[in-house]
């Protein structure tokens, strides 16, 4: 099936005896002994989460999946697979709240280094022996760098390391890591799974069933941050519509991007579909769509990308992305005294109201910057 059918009728389990079009939502904590579903107790099972692990293991072409109770819960869940002393190798630019993750939680217990995944000399120059994994997030959150996943995968395999791409800003409507040589895939179901800015959870996927995915497994059922039934089949709804979501995102995005790139009061745009940005030949080889989201930096600095904030009527200043509704934040002041992100950038998920209402409302901001 393609993509479009697989979103709609994969996630869609039909077990209760008075044959529902749409699944039920099992609310049981607990679960009869003996019972055909297998099912015990929800922490470790449940027919919602079963029913959206599925969904989302076959959208990204992987053999298994595990869902949780947010994006920064099933990342650290990889981190916490391995065994101490691991050595990461990750990007620069990615997810902060990840990052905090990497250098607090595990901090003593592996060793992280950070690099420019866009250099695979410096990617190369990296790696260690007791290197384990190779993060990778592509188009990268805030900045949108490309990496270049078939190449960097070569580097991870070479050096019995695993990858690990973050494909939360591409979803699988546009890009299919564990197709270019990813070992696993890691999405922030909040954002564009979601797509309504109103579910919190995060899931892994594998190419394979081995035994680094079986630790995973343990890490999910005996930490047990695991998604509530509810938020399961609101994702599995949000799924179906995903594909005509994510198309809609890229257009417009894509034309706000180059109404951004001509306009006077603004330095630079990231975009991987410009073809001005450096890795667009990179993603374009990879990706069938470029996302969702721009990010730009205006003339001057902080003060000016906050004036021009205030202005706007319809983007909503606020964090996350992803739903249908335009959200736009400057992301150094949520990212802390530590961030490396430039203070004038301006992160836009481009949502799906008509462009012609977003770019007059650009137009107004502008004008009064």
């Amino acid at each position: 099936m393609k993509f479009e059918t697989l979103a709609i009728h994969k996630g869609n389990r039909i077990t209760d005896a008075h044959q529902p079009v749409v699944q039920p939502i099992t609310l049981s904590t607990t679960f009869t002994h003996g019972n055909d579903g297998g099912s015990l107790y929800t922490r470790a099972s449940n027919p919602n989460r079963n029913s959206l692990e599925e969904l989302v293991a076959a959208l990204e072409q992987g053999e298994c999946a595990a869902a949780f109770s947010s994006g920064n819960a099933a990342g650290t869940a990889v981190f916490q697979a391995l065994e101490a002393g691991s050595h990461i190798i990750a990007p620069h630019d990615m997810y902060h709240g990840l990052h905090q993750s990497m250098v607090t939680l595990f901090k003593g217990i592996h060793e992280v280094t950070f690099v420019d995944m866009s250099d695979l000399e410096a990617v190369q120059k990296a790696v260690r022996p007791s290197t384990r994994i190779i993060w990778i997030e592509t188009p990268s959150n805030p900045l949108l760098k490309v990496t270049d996943i078939r190449k960097v995968a070569e580097i991870a395999h070479q050096a019995n390391a695993l990858l690990v791409c973050d494909n939360t800003f591409a979803t699988p409507v546009f890009q299919n890591p564990l197709l270019l040589g990813a070992d696993m895939v890691m999405h922030s179901s909040t954002k564009y799974f979601g797509g309504h800015s109103d579910i919190l959870g995060g899931i892994l996927v594998s190419k394979l069933k081995n035994e680094f995915w079986e630790k995973i497994l343990t890490v999910q059922k005996v930490g047990g941050a695991v998604p509530a039934a509810m938020d399961c089949y609101l994702l599995c709804r949000s799924l179906r519509t995903l594909a005509y979501r994510m198309k809609g995102h890229a257009a417009h995005a894509m034309i706000l991007a180059e109404y951004l790139y001509s306009h006077p009061k603004v330095d630079r745009v990231h975009y991987p579909g410009l073809k001005s940005h450096p890795g667009h030949e990179i993603a374009a080889s990879q990706m069938t769509g470029f996302g969702g989201v721009v990010s730009f930096e205006v003339n001057g600095g902080a003060k000016e990308a906050d004036l021009l904030i205030s202005m706007l009527k319809l983007f909503v200043n606020a964090t996350s992305l992803g739903g249908v509704e335009s959200i736009i934040e400057r992301r150094a002041a949520v990212e802390g005294p530590d961030t490396t992100t430039p203070p004038n950038l301006i992160r836009v998920s481009v949502g799906l109201e008509h462009t012609d209402d977003l770019l007059e409302d650009l137009d107004q901001a502008f004008a009064q910057l």
